[in-house]
This record gives structure tokens, sequence and C-alpha cells, in this order.
């Protein structure tokens, strides 16, 4: 017990996280003759306290580099906080502070918690997105875009987030709700900033062939947002009693044009001003607002639509007249604002036939049924064409659509066309907290670029936040400016954060630099970063803005020359714990319940029963979240280390047990006391003969640790931990060549030394080694195994395994046959019939 107490972790941990601070141990220094390893976690939010997805992510990547470090990269493991944002600017609204005091309170405090891990990150090289020598050279960015086109301002129709009143990019809207209110996303008509990415939608696309090291579900993710669709842009004729000829679209398939059944046209198409002034028209567009302009809020709201004194003409068969509608789930900036309505085969289109009670025609039929009807529900799928003159009998889509484009085009009616989903990126936010978008205006709304001179445009100190909107809209002080003399009013918008995240990685390579952003010697040596670790909730949003940025940087620039950010990607899962509630509804913490057997109370309280719900992702809302410091305090860092990488692959969710977190802290001590085993045998000085199976073992583990940390197995590696404490255990017991003990076990030391850096760093000490050791390397003879495992079947029965020599003789291997004890009862009193011999395989004897 008492050598057991001798490791006390907050004395040794505090000792070891003071002698990495004090000795820059993590610098990164460029040094073009040395190879890079850059390696970096998402952006954290300075929210508080961290949590521990927080410690997840970061210690995976700790592991990484501290293991990249040990094999002599010179590798680059840095740290800032994405520290503008709305809920900064709310808290500041609640508690009367500043946003600026708050967020920097925020990261003083996760600062000192996540060194507490013994993280090796590089602190000299912190940014945080709300300092000025940050967005100054963001705002410097924004202009260059804006000089290459790149950057435009256009009135157009918005997601609106009623609760925290402001925009949302269609990325931001999830299942029709603003990403972080929840609240339900509405249509509004403002004047806004747009990034071009659009302009990069193909290269984009093109360019998730190369990232060989992402996840497939990623890029798979990415493809289906920027959405490439083939297709046909078409004119239908129009006749009735307006002043209109054709209305254009484009569609995917116009091989289905013969179940064709009405024209939708999005509610703020063109044709729309006609309406204007009708009562019905007006009323149907103003509940059209209460839905967002994402695909997936208008897939989910109802369907609704408003009838015209219009007839679409079809292009196929133009006896066939149908109605013209607006309708609610028509986008203008998709395919024109116009799309034909064929209900047999997309589900859309069949609710909206189903309450206008219009025609439902089957024009394609599964290829296994000849008879086919789309009576209760749309067929989207693939099939063969039926009801549809010269088009039947093709196979749809892939035979039908290139046919009805080639006769589109011998008609002039339609072209061949290639269309995408991807839509600019709004990046104009109606709040205060954010990066200040450089652009005045003049009186008569000109725009007018701040001079680079007059950078950065800083945020306004002191501002009255509770007033209603946008607090910048209010301070007319700082709204107007004087340029060469004149007046000017500055934009009053502030960035997306997503802007501010989408460069962060650039500003490592050089955050000191004061005339620029980066330095191009700088990102040439450390560009792009060589492992990205985040969780899959920004496979669209962050990771698909990076690109674009960079190929935005890239646009006309010869000195910039790159297009990808992060070379190899890495999703982590999620950190679960169970969820509790009481007979109320309301969310309980972990630390309000107590549990019984397989009874849940809520504590001091046992009258009072809780409602124990699912393992979900630990999150404030729910409560159902552990305090990453109270467990470090506690068990100490390297025990949550070890916990929090060895119950589940990191790729998948791991879920939160207390009984797990106990296990690794009596795993932790137990090696302490195993070192402390060991030192004395080392102390023996023992000349005895060459230990052949330790340094078979050491050079195993080796080559498996290896292995696993190149490929992300690190729940594996605890297994291999684990695996290497019992073998030495026993081998203790033997005796021992106290120098093949000396090297193996300092070898042992040092590949365990990512995972537990604190007691490894520690024991390292402990036994004189320099605290600059390498990753040992691998003695191959030691690897190869003259034995091997022979089954042993009898009367084709798998009775035991004989390890021996490899191509051992039959006659050799029936002689270890008999004397094996287990084999002994099979065998007595038995006549032995034949013996089959498979060389380097099986024995099978037949009784």
């Amino acid at each position: 017990m008492e050598q057991k107490n001798r490791y006390n972790f907050k004395i040794v941990e505090s000792k070891w996280q003071n002698y990495w601070e004090k000795n820059k141990s993590f610098k990164a220094k460029t040094d073009k003759n040395k190879k890079k390893f850059y390696c970096l976690e998402m952006f954290p939010y300075p929210s508080g306290k961290i949590h521990m997805g927080h410690v997840r992510n970061y210690t995976i990547g700790d592991v990484l580099s501290r293991y990249k470090s040990l094999q002599g990269y010179n590798v680059l493991h840095p740290m800032g906080w994405d520290s503008f944002g709305l809920p900064a600017e709310n808290a500041a609204k609640q508690n009367n502070l500043d946003p600026k005091d708050w967020t920097e309170k925020n990261i003083s405090v996760m600062k000192s918690q996540l060194k507490k891990l013994g993280l090796s990150i590089d602190w000299d090289r912190e940014i945080s997105t709300c300092n000025e020598d940050y967005y100054k050279h963001q705002q410097l960015f924004f202009l260059e875009l804006y000089e290459k086109g790149l950057v435009y301002r256009k009135e157009n129709f918005v997601n609106w987030d009623p609760v925290d009143e402001t925009v949302l990019a269609n990325e931001q809207v999830i299942d029709g709700k603003g990403w972080r209110s929840g609240a339900v996303v509405q249509r509004k008509k403002l004047n806004q900033w747009f990034f071009n990415i659009s302009k990069f939608s193909d290269d984009l696309l093109e360019g998730l062939n190369e990232l060989t090291n992402w996840p497939n579900k990623v890029k798979v993710m990415q493809q289906n947002w920027i959405g490439k669709s083939f297709g046909c842009e078409l004119n239908f004729k129009i006749e009735g009693d307006l002043p209109v000829d054709e209305i254009k679209c484009f569609t995917t398939r116009p091989d289905t044009l013969f179940g064709f059944s009405f024209l939708a046209l999005s509610p703020d198409h063109p044709i729309s001003k006609h309406y204007e002034n009708d009562p019905d028209f007006i009323k149907f567009k103003d509940e059209c607002s209460k839905t967002g302009t994402t695909e997936e809020s208008l897939a989910m709201a109802e369907k609704i639509g408003f009838k015209t004194s219009l007839k679409a003409i079809n292009p196929f068969k133009e006896n066939e007249k149908v109605p013209v509608y607006f309708a609610n789930f028509v986008l203008m900036d998709y395919g024109f604002g116009a799309v034909f309505g064929c209900p047999g085969h997309d589900q859309r289109d069949f609710d909206f036939a189903k309450k206008y009670d219009l025609n439902i025609k089957t024009v394609v039929r599964p290829k296994d049924q000849q008879e086919f009807e789309a009576k209760t529900e749309a067929f989207p799928g693939e099939g063969i064409i039926i009801n549809s003159e010269f088009l039947n009998g093709l196979k749809a889509p892939e035979q039908s659509v290139v046919k009805a484009i080639e006769i589109l085009e011998e008609r002039n009616i339609g072209r061949e066309k290639i269309n995408f989903r991807l839509k600019d990126w709004g990046v104009s936010r109606q709040r205060y907290w954010g990066c200040p978008i450089p652009i005045a205006y003049d009186e008569k709304g000109e725009i007018k670029p701040i001079p680079k001179n007059q950078l950065p445009v800083k945020l306004p100190k002191n501002i009255n936040l509770n007033c209603k909107g946008n607090p910048l809209d209010n301070n007319e002080a700082w709204k107007t400016v004087n340029i060469d003399g004149n007046k000017y009013f500055r934009e009053t918008d502030t960035l997306d954060t997503f802007v501010d995240s989408s460069w962060y990685f650039l500003r490592f390579c050089s955050p000191k630099n004061d005339k620029y952003g980066f330095d191009l010697d700088e990102i040439n040596y450390w560009m792009p970063v060589d492992q990205y670790i985040g969780g899959v909730e920004h496979a669209i949003l962050h990771l698909l803005y990076s690109r674009f940025f960079m190929r935005s940087l890239a646009f006309n620039n010869k000195n910039f020359k790159f297009n990808e950010p992060f070379d190899g990607l890495f999703t982590q899962g999620m950190v679960c714990h169970q969820t509790y509630k009481d007979e109320n509804n309301n969310w309980l913490s972990p630390d309000d319940v107590d549990i019984n057997g397989d009874k849940y109370y809520i504590k001091n309280n046992p009258s009072l029963k809780v409602i124990v719900g699912p393992s979900e992702s630990m999150s404030k809302s729910k409560k159902n979240v552990i305090d990453p410091e109270n467990i470090i305090n506690n068990y100490g860092a390297d025990a949550v280390r070890f916990f929090i990488l060895s119950d589940s692959p990191p790729e998948k969710d791991v879920q939160w047990s207390d009984q797990g977190m106990l296990s690794s802290y009596k795993f932790v001590q137990k090696f302490w006391v195993l070192h402390r085993k060991i030192i004395d045998k080392i102390n023996i000085k023992s000349d005895g003969k060459e230990d052949i199976i330790l340094k078979k073992f050491t050079n195993q583990l080796i080559q498996k640790i290896d292995q696993n940390l190149h490929n992300f197995n690190y729940n594996v590696i605890i297994a291999n931990m684990h695996e290497t404490y019992n073998f030495l255990i026993k081998h203790l017991n033997k005796t021992l060549n106290s120098n093949d003990l000396d090297e193996c076990y300092k070898k042992i030391l040092i590949i365990f030394s990512p995972i537990l850096p604190h007691l490894i760093s520690e024991c390292l000490e402990e036994l004189n080694y320099a605290k600059n050791n390498n990753w040992p390397l691998v003695d191959k003879k030691y690897l190869e195994n003259k034995n091997i495992d022979y089954v042993i079947q009898i009367n084709g029965k798998k009775r035991s395994l004989i390890n021996a020599e490899k191509n051992l003789k039959q006659e050799l291997l029936f002689d270890l046959v008999k004397k094996d004890k287990l084999l002994d009862k099979y065998l007595k009193d038995l006549s032995i019939k034949k013996v089959i011999f498979v060389k380097n395989r099986l024995m099978n004897i037949l009784l």
C-alpha cells in the first residue's frame, strides 16, 4: 500500500505540466530539413468549461502528436478559440457583461483545464478569432475576395431564425430549424453578402477524389450536398390572360414528361408581380414566408399552392395543357424557380396533386411488374418507361433521359445542362459579436470598400446589447465613417462565425505575422494539415467552407499553391451517458441520481423515482454531462486519458461508465506498483542468459502499437497495455537478465508514453533516462516465430493445440501428441486406425 501511494498523481501531473510549460517542450519550429507533421483538432468554442467531447477529441490528437514527435517529426500541434458568436452575445445580454470579457474569462478557464490533461500543445501559437490581430486579416481576405469577384451583395430570400433574429446559411438549417435555437426557420427578403462558393462546385466535387485519407462517409455527405445533377433546361409554352409566352425550368427527369400534370412556380418567380395586388395571393405568400428556404425545410412543410389562370403546354404532347401553380416547395434559386410536376414518380408532387385533385399518370413501372400504377404513393425508382409513346420500353433513367433530351434538342425547346444543388454561402449575420464586414456605403447606398490602411474595422465598446435587432444598427457614432474626406456609413452586419473557422489552420502557421494572415514560406512548409480530427457533424459546414476558402485564396494567385486544407481526416465519436428525468419530465443530472440495485431515485429523497432514458451524446440541455475537471481532480489526467481511449474505437461513440473510470484509475496505480518492482529487479544487476522471451515480446509489442497508432486503433492499444502488464507480472517471477530488462522496459515505457504521459515521464526519470527519447525501432529478428500451433484432431474433432517448431515431421509431432496429458484420455486403451497429417497445420487421428 505504501508503494502504491508513492505515485501521487496530483503532485506528479503538476510537476510534468510545469516542466512542459517551462521548457517549451512542444514548441514547433520551421525546419525545412526536418519532416513535419501538422496535427489539428476542431476549433473549440469557449463556452465556459471543457466537456468530455473535448477530452476525447484532444486526447486522440495528443496521442498522435506525441507519437509523431517520438518518431522524429517536427510536430505542429496548436490550439485556438472560435470566440465570436451569438452565445457570447446572449450571455452578455442576460448577465449585463461585455461579450469580450465573458469570452476571455471562459478561455482562461478552459485553457487551464486543457493543460491539466497534459496535452502537447504549442501554446505560443494560441489564437482567438475575436482578437483584432486575427480578424484584421480576415477583413483583408474579404476585400481580396471582393476584388476577385468572389464576394457580392444582393437582395435575396434568406433563412431567418426568429429566436436568434439572424440569417442562417442553408447548411445551418437542420430539419427546417435553426441549428442553435431549434426555432422553425422563416423566409425573409434581405440585402445580404454572399461568398461565391458555387463557382467552385465542380472543383469541390472533383477534389473529393484526391482525399484518399478522408472517411468515405464524409466524402459522400459532401458529394450529396454539392449535388451535381445531369438534366435538361427546357421551355414550356404558356397560354392565358397574362403577357407570358413561356416559362423556363430545369429537370433531371425529362423522360417523365408524359406524366406531366402541373407546372409549379416559386412564390418569388417574376410572374408573381402580376398577382402582387391579389389579396388571396398576398395571403398565400405570407403563409409561405413561415417556411425556410432550404430544401429540407420545404420538404417537411405542408404543401400549399396558389392556382394561376395560366396553362402550360406539354412539349411532348401539344394538345395536353396543365394548370400553373405557385407552390411553397419551389425555390427561386434552383432550376429557374420552376419545376414540372410528375406526381406518379415524385412524392412531393404526388402529395400536391392529391391535395389539389390533379391528374396522376404512371409513366415508369418497376422492371419486375408488367402491370403497375402509382395509386397510393409515387414510384421514384428505376424501371421501364410506359404510357409515353416514343419513349416506351426504354430503361429509366439510364436510357430514357438521354433519349428525351435528344428529342427536346431536335425540337429546339430544350438543351442538356448540368446543375448543382450547392448555393452561394450567405455570410451576413445581424448581430454585434462578430467580425465587422469591411464595407461602407455612401448616401445613395453605393458600396465603398474600407481602405486597407484603415483595417481593422473594430467593434465599438460599451454598446447597448438589449436593443431590438442588431445593436450595431443603433450605434450612429460607429456607423458613420470618414473615407478620403467623405461621409460614409459602415455595414452593420457581421460575418458568420464559420468564416472565422474557415482559415484558422493557416494562421497557426505564423500567428505573429502582423502584415498578413499568414507567411507564405511557413504555409509552404506546414500545409496541408496532415491529420485533422473533429466530429462528423461538421462534415458539410466547417469542412466544406474550409475547402472553399483555400480555393478562393488560390484563385488568380500563382503564389498560393494549395486547394485542400486537410490531407487526413478522422471523425471521432461522441461521449454518451444515460439520460434521467423526474416524474414531471424535467431533466436530471447524474449527480442528482442515486442508484440502488436496478432502481433509481432522486438523491436524498428515495420516495421520488427517476425515469431512466436512453444513453445519448452528453449535452448540457439534457444534463447528462460529467464534469471533466472533477474527474481529473479525483482520478488524475492519465486515468482519464486511459479511460476515454479504452472502451470503443475512436470513431465510435463511447459510453461513460463510472466503473470503467475506476478501473482505469486502478490500472494506473497497478502499473506504478509494477514499475517499483521492475526497478528493484533492475537494481539486482543479474547477468543471466539472454532473455529471448522478453525481447520477443517487446519487439512484437512495438510493432503492434506502431500499427495500432497508425490505424487509430487506440482501444486496441489499451488492450495491448493490459496484456503487457499481465506478461510482466508473470515474467518478473523468473530469473532475469537485468540489462535486458532495463533495455526492454525502457522501450515499453516510451511506447506507452503517448497514452500516460505523466506517469511514464515520472517512470523514465526514476530510471535516469533522457527526456528526449526516440521511438524504439523493431529488431525484426525477434519477430520471426520459429514455433507454430498444430491443431490436433481426434476423429475429426479438435481436441488440442500443440505449439512446436515449423516443418516438424509427422513422427516427431506424433511423439509430442503421445506426451500431451490432455490427449491421453482420448487415446488411452484405443487402437489407431489412421493418421492424417497436413504439414504445418494439423494432425487428425482416426481411432
